[in-house]
């Protein structure tokens, strides 16, 4: 059997990972084990010291190590002419975007199609140029919405090619009133906030005293108040596992392989390989920590 080996957190508030020795996993009923080739660097891994993932108690399931499991139903197999680091975009945002975009305790959208029927519904998507709100940005396309979003103004074009018919300047001073203007008079179906901070939620919960009260999901908790319209509800990637007839399947089974073959679903933004190896890790978190745009950083194993 192969050896495995993982970055520890060895104790609460450690630094930096520890690279020692892991047990191999196990796939119980319904799971596989996975060889990591590459991993993604994601927010939440250098803003939350978790032991696993949020929701998860197992440490067979976190990647920073180099075997792990997953559900069986939530794997799909990759083009062969796309890279591992092109494809370690997209699981997490795929995840966590689908939770938020399909769950009826969230927004409750149309499953996506290969062939999407107009809804006449729109979608504001907060953050198009990252991974999870560029993936939102496509899902949302394939269920049928127009989805405006937001974006810096140097990834405008970037967000258009996934599909978004209109994007926001958020650093603008008149970006509240800029998203009131394209959206009044729309059937907004909600809001997404794929980044989730104040200086996110703050702007969301002025357009919002405007256009009257819609449902707001995050992807990360926030404190503050953001307005008696803004419908909070915060969700997790780790979600998609339960009742996989509701999202799981229908995304990971019926939409992903199909859509990944023919080029519909695109993976970005694009990866830059910030390091090789377990020991890189810590490094590529603390690049993340400074800031990035309209990039994926990854980690080669």
């Amino acid at each position: 059997m192969p050896t495995n080996r993982a970055a520890w957190l060895t104790e609460p508030k450690s630094y930096p990972f520890q690279i020692k020795d892991a047990p191999f996993p196990t796939a119980g009923p319904g799971e596989v084990v996975i060889r990591n080739v590459v991993t993604a660097l994601n927010p939440a891994e250098w803003k939350i010291q978790y032991c696993t993932g949020l929701g998860l108690q197992n440490h067979e399931f976190g990647t920073f190590q180099l075997y792990s499991k997953a559900a069986a139903n939530l794997v799909s197999p990759i083009p062969d002419d796309m890279s591992f680091e092109a494809g370690s975009v997209l699981p997490l945002a795929i995840a966590t975007a689908s939770v938020g975009l399909y769950k009826q305790k969230y927004l409750g959208l149309p499953l996506p199609s290969l062939t999407p029927a107009p809804t006449g519904k729109t979608l504001l998507v907060w953050g198009g140029a990252s991974s999870v709100g560029g993936t939102a940005v496509q899902l949302a396309v394939a269920s049928g919405l127009r989805v405006i979003t937001t974006a810096s103004k140097a990834n405008f074009e970037k967000v258009k090619e996934l599909g978004a018919d209109t994007v926001l300047d958020y650093h603008s001073a008149t970006i509240v009133d800029d998203a009131i203007r394209v959206l009044s008079g729309t059937d907004l179906a909600g809001v997404y906030d794929a980044i989730s901070s104040p200086q996110s939620l703050q702007p969301i919960g002025a357009i919002l005293d405007k256009l009257g009260p819609h449902k707001v999901v995050a992807v990360l908790p926030v404190e503050g108040d953001f307005g008696k319209n803004a419908l909070m509800s915060f969700e997790t990637a780790f979600q998609i596992t339960e009742n996989p007839d509701e999202v799981g399947d229908p995304v990971w089974r019926d939409f992903v392989p199909g859509t990944l073959k023919n080029g519909q679903l695109k993976p970005k933004p694009d990866p830059e390989v910030v390091g090789k190896g377990l020991e890189s890790i810590q490094a590529g978190l603390e690049r993340l920590k400074k800031g990035v745009s309209a990039t994926k950083l990854v980690i080669q194993y």
